[in-house]
Parts: structure tokens; C-alpha cells; sequence
């Protein structure tokens, strides 16, 4: 069961908060992660060039 925390304002009202996430501090990536983020960047720019190359084509054969 979850507890919702609150507190209670004059007049009444009542202030809802969040729970917060654990907080974790992040490691740069390795030389391994490093060339598959080169490799996958390259691959996603050569598609997306591609798919402009292959719609200008098509647009000039109309």
C-alpha cells in the first residue's frame, strides 16, 4: 500500500508531493558503447540521407 504524502493548508486544503525517484549518478560509456554509438549514428545518417536521395528522385521522375 502506498502512502500519499500530504500536507494540510490553512482552511483546510490539502497539498499533495510526489514521490521522488531514487536519485543514481550516471557513468560515461566505455570505448566498447563509444564505437556502437559511432556505428549506429553513421547507419541512422546514411538511412535518413537514403530516404531524402530516394523521395528527391522520385520527386524530379513525376
Amino acid at each position: 500500500m502506498t502512502l500519499m504524502r500530504y500536507t494540510t493548508e490553512e482552511g483546510g486544503r490539502l497539498n499533495n508531493y510526489a514521490i521522488e525517484p531514487k536519485m543514481y549518478e550516471a557513468t560515461p560509456p566505455d570505448k566498447t558503447q563509444q564505437r556502437n554509438y559511432l556505428i549506429l549514428g553513421t547507419l541512422g545518417t546514411l538511412l535518413v540521407g537514403g530516404l531524402i536521395a530516394v523521395a528527391v528522385v522520385v520527386s524530379q521522375a513525376s
